[in-house]
């Protein structure tokens, strides 16, 4: 069922990277936060448990395949993974890669930032360059193992 008011149910300018008849995965454009992706349940609903187990089972291989995706090609620090709904209360796990000087790291990400010096922000900066020249490659990576993923689970494929 799609609800008219949910901007995950009519999402629209979104920069899809994968998708098949169940969810759908999404590049999150947040300069701050390169690598930064969502995977979203196509059907609305708002918890995991309002899933068959199949299908908790199907949206969590893709969101740990983003998530390697994410370690072979980023490189990141940490990844945080996170499903809240408080906001959107339609399923939706955020995939975000971290750096250590990233703006909010040791913090999540809608916390507060931490103060930085000169040094680490300009050292953050000159990183994010090199990261965000790494997103083609990754979202190209991540593509071709969900649709490779697909095709050897045809229950869980488009």
């Amino acid at each position: 069922m799609i609800h008219p008011n949910c901007p995950l149910c009519t999402a629209t300018d979104e920069n899809v990277l994968w998708q098949n008849q169940n969810l759908r995965v999404i590049h999150v454009d947040d300069p701050r936060y390169p690598g930064f992706t969502r995977v979203i349940w196509k059907q609305h609903v708002a918890e995991m448990t309002q899933l068959s187990p199949s299908d908790r089972v199907a949206i969590m291989e893709i969101v740990w395949q983003v998530e390697q995706a994410q370690r072979d090609v980023l490189r990141p620090s940490k990844i945080n993974l996170a499903q809240f709904g408080n906001m959107v209360p339609h399923l939706h796990w955020h995939v975000i890669p971290r750096w250590r000087f990233d703006s909010h790291f040791p913090e999540a990400i809608w916390a507060r930032a931490p103060e930085r010096t000169q040094a680490q922000n300009d050292a953050w900066e000159e990183q994010l360059v090199d990261i965000v020249e790494q997103l083609p490659r990754y979202h190209a990576l991540l593509a071709a193992r969900l649709e490779a993923s697909a095709r050897q689970s045809p229950s869980h494929g488009a």
